[in-house]
């Protein structure tokens, strides 16, 4: 029977070399590669051609969000087990739409890990019933634009709509359509309730 190919990508090197040993001690797993960035794990999954890419849902240079919808749609055979330690919806739900086979909690048991990677390599998708129940009681954000990313940031370093127009070289109008739209999505009806919503969900990097 063919070994199932994987390559680990994480950017901590603890979690990298534990997934390593504990997925090399399967009799039909070999580890072919590691990658400590998205941008990595996509150019080593380009170079290596692993049947599965068990990838951490947030990483520099590249999330895992981009770097599986950058392989999704270049090498397409590569199936995507994401990994996450994030209680929210929005990553998964994101990675899921870029084309992720399965997701899982970074705490789950050993044994369930080994099995989703089985059942992904089979081309069967793995989303456990406590994050399909996650993604109900703690609905995703709507992706918000990269403009809407910037005044949001601004909003969490207490910024007026002044300042932020400013700043962005924007008129003081456009700078309050975004805000609307913003507060739309996020579900928020004043500043704070939008800094809490967006760091609760992990949406800004502070």
């Amino acid at each position: 029977m063919a070994r199932i190919k994987v390559l680990v990508a994480d950017d901590h090197s603890v979690v990298r070399m534990g997934l390593s040993a504990l997925l090399g001690a399967e009799g039909d797993i070999d580890v072919v590669g590691e990658a400590r960035n998205g941008v990595e794990a996509f150019s080593e999954a380009m170079r290596l051609k692993p049947d599965v890419v068990v990838m951490d849902l947030v990483m520099p240079k590249k999330d895992g969000v981009a770097a599986t919808a950058e392989l999704h749609k270049a090498l397409p055979s590569a199936k995507v087990l994401i990994l996450t330690s994030f209680s929210t919806s929005d990553g998964i739900s994101h990675a899921i739409k870029a084309g992720a086979a399965g997701v899982l909690m970074k705490s789950e048991e050993n044994e369930t890990l080994t099995s989703a990677i089985r059942a992904v390599h089979r081309g069967e998708r793995v989303i456990p019933m406590n994050i399909r129940r996650l993604m109900v009681e703690d609905p995703p954000v709507p992706e918000l634009s990269p403009r809407q990313r910037e005044i949001l940031s601004s909003i969490t370093m207490g910024l007026s709509n002044d300042d932020i127009a400013k700043q962005l070289g924007v008129s003081k109008a456009s700078v309050k359509t975004h805000i609307l739209l913003l507060f739309k999505k996020l579900g928020a009806a004043t500043r704070a309730e939008a800094v809490a919503i967006a760091l609760r969900k992990h949406l800004l990097k502070i």
